[in-house]
């Protein structure tokens, strides 16, 4: 078992609990991108077990988290939200020169490629200007709602592969995401069901289609993946705060995201993903 990867879970599972911070965007900044999605990809297949010793303990983190940070997230969130979106900022803008890097972004990239970057990173901060509107959480379920939060659990773990692209805010977009959260926070588990039913079937189709992509479009899948990691910080951006403590704080914040993406980058140089493709 890679038990290492119960730390690497715990980071991915903070994430994916935050609106606009991208699971795959940690997922790149440890180093384990590309072995994630061949691991979601091969585990339902004939050699799922060879997989095991991957996935689970990444399972095990990310799921540990949700279950006992949802509420700390929210507390973050609601009492310290301008520090703690600058410190995911700081993750996010200290992992685009390790992706860079490993794209070889100098050599393979022409203006075509600079042009995707653009076009997609203007695309996803447009995004910031949505106000979303999350309705009311749902506490019992109903053959309508069931559908629907199983296609939401779906369309948000595909975003969650994606880095860029955050799951709980595709979930805000969708309305559910207090539904969600609410469900982790007072182990409303049959709810946690179906939204888990649908995260699962989207973590298998998106594996494959981002697999392919790699494989057969490496440049062009990397100067999007980059266009959409770009374009998160202006969705990640909570506004300038006020002077005083919690401009302190969110500098520091910003400070610190920056220096733990470049410790990880750093430490995971070795494990390239273009060293795949």
């Amino acid at each position: 078992m890679q038990w290492r990867n119960l730390y690497r879970g715990f980071f991915m599972g903070i994430s994916d609990l935050i609106p606009g911070v991208s699971g795959g965007t940690i997922a790149f900044m440890l180093g384990i991108y590309d072995e994630l999605l061949a691991s979601i990809s091969g585990f339902f297949s004939r050699n799922w077990k060879k997989y095991i010793a991957f996935l689970l303990p990444l399972g095990l983190g990310i799921g540990i988290t949700l279950l006992l940070f949802s509420k700390v997230i929210e507390f973050l969130l609601k009492n310290y939200h301008a520090p703690t979106q600058f410190f995911f900022m700081g993750l996010i803008l200290g992992i685009i020169p390790f992706i860079t890097k490993q794209a070889d972004v100098k050599k393979n990239f022409k203006w075509t490629h600079f042009l995707v970057i653009l076009l997609v990173g203007v695309a996803l901060a447009s995004t910031a200007f949505i106000v979303p509107h999350d309705s009311a959480p749902i506490t019992k379920l109903t053959m309508t709602n069931t559908i629907g939060l199983f296609f939401a659990g779906w369309a948000g773990s595909m975003a969650m592969l994606l880095p860029g692209i955050s799951g709980s805010f595709i979930l805000l977009l969708l309305g559910v995401y207090s539904t969600a959260i609410g469900a982790l926070s007072n182990l409303n588990f049959p709810i946690i069901a179906v939204i888990g039913a649908g995260v699962i079937v989207g973590f298998i189709v998106s594996s494959k289609a981002i697999s392919y992509l790699l494989a057969k479009f490496t440049h062009i899948t990397f100067a999007t993946i980059i266009g959409l990691i770009i374009g998160s910080i202006f969705v990640v951006y909570p506004g300038m705060p006020e002077s005083g403590t919690p401009f302190v704080m969110s500098v520091i914040a910003f400070f610190t995201g920056i220096v733990v993406a470049n410790i990880f980058s750093a430490s995971n140089t070795s494990t390239a993903t273009t060293s795949k493709y």
